[in-house]
């Protein structure tokens, strides 16, 4: 029987409270020999579309994985538990878009179950608390080689919840989209493309604050402000030896326009 070797865990329990401890010794305790890596728990509270953003930049990364994410405001609701085959690993975690971004970043959707098999949940699952009582169990039991059939009943993936699209627009001169993340160093990641910066001169304003294209940290003078294309293949923003978020006072899901002098 097959199985992972792995399995991720993406959360907003944050690390001064035993909840992601928690999550982390279900695991071991059925499945002992399965290692598991923390991609963060410091998602802002709540907040899935940061959860969904970070999740499917790193999975593509990671060794194939059961991918566990939590970010879960309706939690105790009907929001239905949900496990997610793709080619890439599968992903466990509420059906509120938390995970679809991701499983298209692993090569899209195949299969859809929901996890409703009882012999599954650990005990009595608290109303509040699914990340230890449902996903946790769930994905040890996947990463040992458990059919993801077993899990519980086919899910047809159209009635998936989905997360809006980000915002994007590319005109002549210009570009507008949404701000999908800001790193612990202050810089602004939008949802545009990297390419789109191709179609814009060196010099450039955001936000009426001058800034230029650049590759990397180092073309600019201290206090600078540079576009770039970062890791993720995605429109960023960053101060040299400033934080870009301060400078231009935006936060996810704010629309930002970078447009030529």
């Amino acid at each position: 029987m097959g199985g992972y070797g792995w399995i991720s865990l993406t959360t907003d329990y944050g690390t001064f409270d035993g909840f992601a401890a928690a999550c982390r010794g279900v695991i071991a305790r059925i499945a002992p020999d399965v290692r598991v890596n923390d991609i963060t728990h410091h998602v802002p509270p709540a907040d899935v579309a940061r959860g969904a953003a970070v999740l499917a930049q790193t999975a593509p990364h990671l060794p194939p994985s059961v991918h566990v994410a939590v970010v879960d405001p309706g939690v105790g609701s009907e929001r239905r538990g949900i496990t997610i085959g793709t080619p890439g690993g599968l992903l466990v975690g509420p059906d509120n878009g938390l995970l679809i971004w991701a499983a298209e970043a692993l090569g899209g959707i195949d299969d859809v179950f929901e996890l409703t098999n009882k012999d599954w949940l650990l005990g009595d699952v608290s109303r509040t608390f699914h990340g230890r009582d449902v996903f946790s169990p769930a994905a040890a039991r996947l990463a040992l080689g458990a059919p993801l059939s077993d899990a519980g009943p086919a899910v047809a993936p159209e009635t998936l919840v989905r997360l809006p699209d980000p915002v994007v627009a590319v005109g002549d001169g210009w570009l507008e989209a949404e701000v999908l993340t800001v790193d612990r160093f202050g810089n602004v990641q939008l949802a545009a493309g990297g390419a789109t910066l191709s179609g814009l001169s060196p010099d450039l304003v955001i936000g009426g604050v001058k800034a230029r294209r650049a590759q990397t940290f180092a073309d600019a003078q201290q206090g600078e402000m540079i576009v770039y294309e970062d890791s993720a293949g995605r429109v960023a923003i960053a101060v040299n030896g400033g934080r870009a978020v301060v400078l231009l006072s935006v936060r996810p899901g704010d629309i930002v326009r970078v447009a030529e002098r």
